[in-house]
């Protein structure tokens, strides 16, 4: 019984760490904050590859095969919604240079999510 009940107390505990650790994947609202944020996350790690304005034509751009995303003109690989940018941001892209962002907090994925979205739509 002891057992029993050490195993079940395990489990549980398990289910419950597991889904603390699980990150969020409801995106949270658009704010003219949260894209501020976006914006100085992009200058960080962003820029150097994607360039100020999203082209593609960053200083590192013309060194990398295949050249970064046009995030204006061109269809983003891993789908384009906001969630699908933050999951993209969380996994980086196979056979590309994006690289996994798993460095950056939840909350800043989300604001670079958002704040890309921004460059696609030319704002």
């Amino acid at each position: 019984m002891s057992g029993s009940c050490f195993l079940a107390g395990a489990v549980l505990g398990a289910l419950a760490f597991s889904s603390a650790a699980a990150p969020s994947r409801k995106p949270p609202k658009r704010s003219p904050e949260l894209v501020e944020q976006g914006k100085a996350t992009y200058a960080i790690y962003c820029v150097a590859c994607h360039g100020e304005r999203g082209a593609g034509d960053g200083s590192a751009a013309g060194r990398l095969n295949p050249r970064p995303r046009n995030f204006a003109t061109e269809k983003f690989r891993q789908g384009q919604s906001v969630s699908q940018i933050f999951e993209t941001l969380g996994k980086g892209v196979p056979g590309t240079a994006m690289v996994k962002f798993t460095n950056l907090s939840e909350a800043d994925r989300w604001a670079l999510a958002w704040y890309v979205l921004d460059l696609k739509a030319g704002k």
